[in-house]
This record gives structure tokens, C-alpha cells and sequence, in this order.
């Protein structure tokens, strides 16, 4: 999946959707100063996505396109269903079972996945398997009352 030097960090999620954890842990990352690339698996929840980041929250937004916007890649965080880093990314979101293709690129790699999706609990499982067969280090965190927890 990676070489040892990328991350993999697992978001288990149980208590909140995709739609409000993955943009507060983008703004995590940019407040890092960080770029991030969001991959997806179908174009509809690129779509999706690049809309509600426009406006999840009125006082705030985050800067993003979709990777086949002109200018895309100056973004500070791309939304793509391709395997090309081509903003720079140092951090890979994976949601909706997206694949990880090669992370060698990135510092970390975050995979989201809903908990109460058999699918999507499957693909997880079969990437946290993979992630340990390369020996990266590997993450495991569960949604909690009060935010995320580190379990393994």
C-alpha cells in the first residue's frame, strides 16, 4: 500500500456522516499547512462534495475544486477520482471506499469509512490488512461522544 514513511490513519465513523467529519479533518490538515487531495470513487460524490464544501458552515469555507477544473491544481485541496497528486498533496483522503493507489507521495493517507456500511466496512478492513502487510504505520480511530480516539 505505501512505503514506511506515509502514515495510514483510520476514521471509524459512527456517531456523524462523511459530510461533517471529513471537512473539520480538512481543516485540520490546512491549519497544518498542509495541501489535501480527496479521492473518490464516483464522479456523483465528487460532485456532491464540492458543493457542500462551499457551504457546510455559513462563517467559514474551504478552498477547493474538482481535479478537471482549470487551475485545479493550485488548490489546496482537490477532489479527484483519479491517482494523480496533482495539487501536491501531502495528505490523501479515501472515502467511499476509494482505492489508495501508490502513497508514497503523501505524509499521511486518511481513510474514512461509515461503520454502518457492510461495504464500506469491508473495503477498510481489507486496506487495514494491506497497510499492515507493508509494514506503514497504521492508525485506528473511533468516533467517540467527544470527538475521535486513537484505538490502535
Amino acid at each position: 500500500m505505501a512505503e514506511a514513511a506515509t502514515e495510514v490513519w483510520f476514521y471509524h465513523l459512527e456517531r456523524t456522516g462523511l459530510d461533517q467529519a471529513l471537512p473539520e479533518l480538512l481543516e485540520k490538515t490546512l491549519q497544518r499547512g498542509w495541501k489535501a487531495l480527496v479521492r473518490v470513487r464516483e464522479a456523483e460524490q465528487l460532485q456532491h462534495l464540492d458543493s457542500w464544501l462551499w457551504a457546510y458552515r455559513d462563517e467559514s469555507f474551504l478552498p477547493h475544486a474538482p481535479d478537471d477544473e482549470p487551475g485545479a491544481a493550485r488548490q489546496p485541496i482537490l477532489l479527484t477520482t483519479g491517482f494523480e497528486n496533482a495539487n501536491g498533496a501531502d495528505a490523501l483522503f479515501l472515502v467511499d471506499g476509494a482505492e489508495p493507489g501508490e502513497l508514497s507521495d503523501y505524509a499521511r493517507c486518511v481513510v474514512l469509512f461509515d461503520g454502518a456500511d457492510a461495504a464500506q466496512l469491508a473495503v477498510a478492513r481489507a486496506q487495514w490488512s494491506a497497510a499492515k502487510a507493508t509494514g506503514v504505520s497504521v492508525s485506528y480511530w473511533k468516533q467517540q461522544a467527544r470527538g475521535w480516539e486513537k484505538q490502535a
